[in-house]
C-alpha cells in the first residue's frame, strides 16, 4: 500500500494536481485498502486518508495501516470531509476518476471552491506497469486458472448444461482459495461459441461439439484470465480448420508482444493470419486488454487503433477469435507478461486442439 501511495503522489507532482480522490473499488483494491463503497481514498501530496463511514472504521483500523483513517457519519457527506482534509493540507485542484463522477457529484465539488479535474486514461496509466510483486501475484492467479480449467476438464460429459459448466469453474475458484471471479464467466457449446460473449444457457452440451471456457479468478486482488476450447469426441472438419487458424493467430500475437510494440501492430500480426484464411470478417474484436486488479479498465489495449508503445512489466491478454454464425466459434486466449522485453505467456495451458479421452459421448 505505501509504495502505491508514493506513486500517486509522484503522479500528483508530474500533473500539478494537487490531491486525487479515489472512488473505484479498481483502484481501492490496487491500493490494498477497503473497497466498500461508504469509503473514500484521499491522497494528498502530503499523506493519504481513508474517509469511512461507521459500517467500515472497524474493519479499516484492523486492515489499514498506510492511511489515516477518518472517520463520518452516514448522514454527514463525504465531501464534507474532503473539504476539510483539503483545507487543511492546502489544496486548490483536485483530480477525480470521471467514470466515478456523477454530474451532481462534479458540481457540488466545484461549488466547494476547488478546480476539479476529471481523469480517466491519466489514473489506469498508474496500474498499467506492474511492479515485482504484482507480477508475482497475478502468475499465482493464473496458475489458479490453469489448475481450475484441468480439473473442470476431467469432470466433463455430453448431457451436462452450460450452467453445470459454468457452476463447476465457480466451485473450483472458490473451493481452491479464489476471492472469487474475474467477471461473468463465459460457457457456450455448439454453434452458441459463435456468441463471443455467450454466457451459459440450460443448454445440453452434446459429442463433437465445441466448449467454449472463458473465465478468470480474482486471487489476493489480482486477476487472471483465460480462454480455451475442447470437444467431446472429433470435432466437425470445418471447426477444426477454424481452430488451427485461431491458434497460427494467436500464436503470432504472443510473438509480437515486445517492448517497443504498439497495441495497433501486435493486434494486426494476428489478424492478418485470420485475414488471410478468409475469416477477417468473423473475428470481430481487438486482440487483448490489460490485466491486474480490474481487466475491464486495465491497459494496455491490443486493437487496430491503439497506439499504446508496449513496455517491460506490463500484462496483457492475446485472444484472437474466429465466430461463424450457424457454425461456432473459437478463440484461444493467454495471459502474457513483457520481460526483458519479450512476451511471456503467463497461461500455460496446453493450446492444441483437446478432444477428451473416456468421455461419455451418448446424447
Amino acid at each position: 500500500m505505501a509504495k502505491q501511495i508514493g506513486r500517486i503522489q509522484r503522479f500528483l507532482n508530474e500533473k500539478g494536481i494537487d490531491a486525487l480522490m479515489i472512488r473505484s473499488a479498481a483502484m481501492k483494491r490496487w491500493m490494498d485498502t477497503m473497497t466498500g463503497s461508504g469509503c473514500t481514498v484521499l491522497v494528498t501530496r502530503k499523506r493519504g486518508y481513508l474517509i469511512a463511514d461507521g459500517r467500515y472504521t472497524t474493519e479499516a483500523a484492523e486492515k489499514e495501516h498506510d492511511l489515516e483513517i477518518v472517520k463520518i457519519v452516514q448522514r454527514d457527506p463525504y465531501l464534507n470531509a474532503v473539504k476539510r482534509i483539503m483545507e487543511q493540507d492546502g489544496c486548490a485542484s483536485l483530480g477525480v476518476e470521471s467514470s466515478e463522477t456523477l454530474a451532481s457529484l462534479y458540481l457540488a465539488m466545484k461549488d466547494m471552491g476547488f478546480r476539479v479535474m476529471l481523469l480517466e486514461d491519466e489514473i489506469a496509466g498508474l496500474r498499467i506497469i506492474k511492479d515485482d510483486d504484482e507480477l508475482e501475484l497475478i502468475q499465482k492467479a493464473a496458475d489458479l486458472g490453469d489448475r481450475i480449467y484441468a480439473s473442470v476438464l476431467g469432470k466433463l460429459h455430453a448431457g451436462m448444461t452450460e450452467f453445470e459448466i459454468s457452476a463447476l469453474l465457480q466451485y473450483e475458484a472458490i473451493s481452491s482459495g479464489a476471492q472469487g471471479m474475474a467477471f461473468e464467466t463465459i460457457v457456450s457449446s455448439g454453434e452458441r461459441t459463435a456468441l463471443p460473449h455467450g454466457r451459459p444457457t440450460a443448454r445440453r452440451i452434446r459429442a463433437h461439439e465445441p466448449i467454449m471456457m472463458d473465465f478468470g479468478v480474482r486471487l489476493n486482488r489480482y486477476e487472471s484470465d483465460m480462454t480455451r476450447v475442447c470437444f467431446l469426441g472429433e470435432p466437425d472438419p470445418a471447426i477444426r480448420n477454424i481452430y488451427h487458424v485461431v491458434q497460427q493467430a494467436q500464436q503470432a500475437g504472443v510473438d509480437a508482444i515486445r517492448a517497443g510494440a504498439t497495441g495497433m501492430s501486435v493486434d494486426r500480426a494476428a489478424r492478418d493470419i485470420i485475414s488471410d484464411a478468409g475469416y477477417g470478417q468473423y473475428f470481430v474484436h481487438g486482440l487483448g486488454h490489460g490485466i491486474g486488479v480490474d481487466d475491464s479498465t486495465e491497459g494496455p489495449i491490443l486493437n487496430a487503433r491503439s497506439t499504446t508503445v508496449l513496455q517491460n512489466h506490463m500484462v496483457m491478454s492475446c485472444e484472437p477469435g474466429i465466430y461463424v454464425p450457424g457454425v461456432g466459434g473459437i478463440r484461444i486466449e493467454d495471459m502474457v507478461q513483457i520481460v526483458d522485453g519479450v512476451g511471456i505467456p503467463m497461461t500455460h495451458t496446453d493450446k492444441n486442439i483437446r478432444v477428451l479421452e473416456g468421455a461419455s459421448y451418448g446424447i
